[in-house]
């Protein structure tokens, strides 16, 4: 998420997701439809579900124009133009009209929303003009819900999965999921069935399980253990073929460096692998079964067990609030 004032944009910053996206923010600092505890921005300053002008398409175009103009001139590569603000960018009634603005430009445009107003067809018309729509699906079970995204009194779940469904079968870009884990909150396996059985409904290009890296809004969010991350990957995956972890490594996870252990330090921080898996790459790579033991002892490894087989993965990074306790 971005801090940078409605109608500016922010980067080019790298993203696995957007390779080197630039961030538009198109609505004001904190203005949403949920307050989720998580939220690394901090609580939700005015919740609200009716949509409204708040820059205009014009001035959101035009800043992404001078945005686009000095990455070139610095050499950067902009891969994505990406509207992920520090709030619900469909709250803005200019999104539709801002995305055909910027298409001059032949930058796929991506949208990252929590899609709580999907039910709305002005909505939906807004972002399937983008080429790139991610939605949050964090619990598809009342309890959790209201519990980790504290919804507008006005919004509906059952509106917001149907809403969902319906996008997902009538959208022709690229779709994905993303699912925040929190720890005792909606990581426990009846809960975990329950969302990851209505993704596999979406049919997403990937299903991304990320959990709470930075300091959230609320002191009491913890991330899962690593266990209830393997447990999550491999619930997920019951249910849709492609899923993703994302723990806070964003840095090199599909890079090939030439190195044996940083390749399988990223392979690892996006899929956990099985015990036999991990050996046998260490076999090709030429390395002792002891690196895998050291990596565990150094705890850049984490070692869980789940069901007969044991996974490896890269630890849950904790933010620096909870590493003080």
């Amino acid at each position: 998420m971005s801090s940078a004032a409605p109608g500016t944009t922010y980067g080019p910053v790298p993203s696995r997701r957007f390779g080197r996206s630039l961030g538009i923010n198109n609505i004001p600092p904190k203005v949403c439809t949920y307050s989720c505890v998580y939220c690394q921005v901090g609580r939700t300053v005015q919740m609200r579900t009716e949509r409204s002008a708040f820059v205009g398409a014009r001035g959101i175009a035009a800043a992404v124009r001078l945005g686009v103009a000095a990455a070139r001139r610095a050499g950067e590569p902009v891969d994505f133009l990406s509207f992920v603000p520090d709030g619900e960018p469909t709250l803005d009634e200019d999104l539709l009209c801002a995305i055909r603005l910027v298409r001059p430009l032949e930058i796929p445009v991506a949208v990252i929303s929590n899609g709580s107003l999907l039910s709305r067809a002005d909505v939906h018309e807004a972002l399937a003009a983008a080429d790139h729509v991610s939605v949050k699906v964090d619990a598809v079970r009342e309890d959790a819900w209201r519990r980790i995204n504290r919804p507008h009194r006005r919004l509906h779940l059952e509106a917001i999965l149907e809403g969902m469904r319906a996008f997902a079968a009538a959208f022709r870009g690229t779709l994905i999921t993303e699912t925040m884990l929190v720890g005792g909150v909606n990581d426990d396996e009846e809960e975990l069935r329950a969302t990851a059985a209505f993704v596999g409904q979406l049919a997403p290009a990937k299903a991304y399980l990320s959990v709470p890296t930075r300091p959230p809004a609320e002191p009491w969010v913890a991330p899962p253990t690593d266990a209830a991350v393997a447990r999550a990957y491999e619930t997920f995956r019951a249910f849709h073929p492609r899923v993703e972890l994302l723990l806070g490594y964003e840095g090199d996870a599909f890079a090939s460096t030439g190195d044996p252990v940083t390749d399988l330090l990223g392979i690892t921080a996006v899929h956990p692998m099985r015990e036999e898996a991990v050996r046998r790459y260490l076999g090709r790579s030429g390395l002792p079964g002891s690196t895998l033991d050291a990596l565990v002892e150094e705890g850049r490894m984490a070692c869980v067990t789940y069901g007969p087989h044991r996974y490896y993965l890269r630890p849950v990074l904790r933010h620096p609030k909870e590493r003080k306790h």
